[in-house]
């Protein structure tokens, strides 16, 4: 059986990645391809304990490099108990974040020196690099507003939601500008698995972008 393909979504907070996994989802099973969709933090037990943890905004106060071992103890295991048994059965797997988020959540606004990233990323991640990526690139501002208007909608209280951002969310503008340049300078230095795609279009539309690259790079063809 043939390897799967592994493709990646990345960008800012409110960039719309969750929605475009699930329609690239949807378009690759159309076609006949078994799909499995992830996330991170997160994708198994483990990572799903850890994600609460980290995404929780009343966590004292810790490093980048603290951060940082967590979200790579949460992908270690989420490699191996979800991703890398998928792509050895020849399923896709489409995965919201992945270590590029480190690099740029971390690194680039955390200010954790790359070389201790590339150590963490060559020790857990190893051979099993994206296909592809897809950049979702969005002013931060306009993300922040998605994202809050997302919080809005996921309960009936929608003020005290909307004030309770998680610690990631919550962050300053300054915090959030950093991570847009990180994710660009991402993609900018590997331009043959990431593709930056303009989140300002409406979901339909980036999703028809999606589609367009991943059918490029990837030539997903049905199952014989």
């Amino acid at each position: 059986m043939a390897i799967g393909k592994f493709i990646t979504l990345e960008g800012g907070e409110g960039a719309g990645k969750s929605t475009q996994a699930e329609l690239l989802a949807v378009r690759l099973r159309a076609i006949g391809l078994d799909v499995v969709m992830t996330r991170e933090p997160g994708g198994s037990p483990f990572g799903e304990r850890l994600r609460a943890v980290l995404l929780d905004a009343t966590m004292p106060e810790h490093s980048a490099l603290s951060e940082a071992l967590l979200f790579y103890a949460a992908r270690a295991d989420h490699l191996e108990t979800t991703i890398r048994p998928a792509l050895a059965k020849g399923r896709w797997v489409i995965c919201d974040r992945f270590a590029d988020s480190t690099r740029a959540y971390q690194g680039t606004a955390g200010a954790l020196d790359f070389k201790t990233i590339d150590t963490l990323d060559a020790l857990v991640v190893a051979q099993t690099q994206p296909d592809l990526t897809l950049m979702i690139d969005l002013d931060p501002e306009v993300g922040m507003q998605r994202a809050n208007a997302r919080r809005c909608l996921q309960t009936n209280d929608a003020e005290e939601t909307a004030s309770h951002p998680d610690r990631f969310e919550g962050r300053a503008a300054a915090f959030h500008e950093a991570l847009r340049r990180g994710f660009l300078d991402i993609a900018a230095n590997n331009p043959e698995r990431c593709a930056v795609i303009d989140g300002n279009n409406d979901a339909e539309t980036i999703s028809d972008n999606v589609w367009s690259i991943v059918k490029d790079r990837l030539q997903p063809g049905e199952r014989k």
